[in-house]
């Protein structure tokens, strides 16, 4: 596999040798999966090339923000950057964060997992020329794809650049084949892997919740299939040769809003739910997976170790190759996280279960309380309008005989007479006189 082949541009000196520590933020992560998840989908040609902007301090450096840049081919062929864009973008960066004060750190790319390649090398001079000590992270696409069990790793590194020198490994007078040049041996750009630590912020973390929480639904849209839906539309020949004929005319549309269903649309309390769900679903994954990873690490362990409580010494038991290797550190800590279990289970069971028995009635009379309150709400607020509907109706009652004039005796005993005939409490005032109105010998 060519993953597994030795890097030529990787230095031979071991990691902890230069002292380089780099603390990586998570708006970096997120500004680079942008940019990979934008590149990919739209399709677009080219590398995939970055600024990394933070503070360096020494052999400490920051990793705090990042944006993409635009590359170009010089006359030779190579892929380098804009430089005049480059430097225009690089001080609109700068002049926006002044507070603290952000600068050129390094650069990012995408290269297979065994390391930067000869290619990556021109736009890391360029890097060079306005930080002698930029550094370089590298993000592993294949990892992703492959989905591989990383141990909970990103699927980046980073490294340092350093001039080597160039020492010949082939056959034969390898010892002598340095390449001297006026005495003098050439060096070669080589870069060395770096340990890093990821940091976050206050700021940092809404934000990556914000996300976390705001993702949990989406869903990348295939460019092929929208256009292929496009040429398939009400407005495409094809359509209206369709709908032009009897049932067609009806079939076509409903076909249409079929393939449509499929995507359905969530409220924001859905979506909020759902991510919530989400991230709890993937807690206890990782927290599965690494409570497997526990036991089988215990259950390698020398049969004495699970059986006795003093270790034996290891001249006297020497671990089998099917064995894990002894590692004391690790067993206290993994003794430490044991002795911490208890804190998780209540000490009387039986008087935490009652108290929780009583929140959960509490809370279901609070609940009972507001409901009751609200029937008492509609309550009154029917009969405020039954009274209303009562005041206006005795207000007619005493006002019907001076209004009706000539004719209104007549009018009031038909009104009343239909008011008694439909069960109302208020009867006709005709029920008194014999079914005569009282008012009919002023109407004689």
């Amino acid at each position: 596999m060519p993953d597994l082949e030795v890097n030529p541009l990787l230095s031979t000196h071991k990691t902890s040798d230069s002292g380089f520590q780099v603390s990586l933020h998570p708006l970096v992560l997120l500004t680079i999966s942008d940019y990979i998840t934008r590149h990919t989908l739209r399709r677009q040609e080219g590398p995939i090339v970055g600024a990394l902007l933070g503070q360096q301090n020494g052999r400490d450096v920051t990793l705090e923000h990042a944006f993409e840049c635009r590359i170009t081919n010089d006359q030779g062929g190579e892929v380098v950057l804009h430089q005049s864009w480059f430097e225009e973008r690089l001080q609109q960066f700068k002049d926006v964060h002044k507070s603290p004060v952000l600068d050129l750190v390094g650069w990012f790319t995408v290269t297979p997992v065994s390391g930067p390649q000869p290619h990556h090398l021109p736009i890391h001079r360029q890097i060079l020329e306005y930080n002698e000590s930029a550094v370089l992270l590298a993000f592993h696409p294949s990892i992703v794809v492959a989905d591989s069990a990383t141990g909970g790793e990103l699927p980046l590194t980073i490294y340092e650049s350093a001039d080597e020198g160039n020492s010949a490994t082939q056959a034969g007078n390898a010892d002598k084949a340095m390449q001297i040049d006026d005495g003098e041996v050439r060096q070669q750009l080589k870069f060395r892997e770096l340990p890093y630590s990821v940091e976050t912020g206050e700021a940092e973390m809404i934000s990556v919740d914000f996300v976390a929480r705001g993702g949990g639904n989406a869903t990348a849209v295939d460019d092929t299939v929208k256009k292929a839906s496009k040429g398939h539309g009400a407005d495409s020949p094809d359509s209206k040769i369709s709908l032009g004929k009897g049932k067609a005319k009806v079939e076509a549309p409903v076909a249409q809003t079929d393939g449509n269903d499929d995507v359905a649309l969530l409220s924001p309390e859905d979506e909020e739910l759902v991510a919530s769900l989400t991230a709890k679903a993937n807690a206890i994954k990782m927290l599965h997976s690494r409570i497997q990873l526990l036991r089988t690490y215990l259950s390698n362990l020398p049969p004495s170790y699970l059986t006795t409580t003093t270790p034996p010494t290891p001249s006297s038991e020497p671990p089998s190759e099917t064995q894990t290797e002894i590692n004391h550190p690790m067993l206290r800590s993994i003794q430490a996280l044991v002795n911490r279990l208890p804190l998780l289970i209540p000490a009387n069971r039986s008087a935490f279960e009652q108290e929780m028995l009583s929140e959960k009635n509490d809370v279901s009379l609070v609940a009972l309380v507001g409901t009751l309150s609200k029937n008492l709400k509609d309550v009154r607020e029917m009969g405020r309008k039954f009274g209303i509907v009562d005041s206006a109706r005795q207000s007619a009652n005493r006002k019907g005989p001076a209004s009706g004039g000539g004719g209104g005796g007549t009018i009031n005993d038909d009104f009343y007479a239909s008011m008694g005939s439909n069960g109302n409490p208020y009867a006709s005032p005709l029920a008194d006189f014999g079914g005569r109105s009282k008012y009919s010998t002023l109407d004689g």
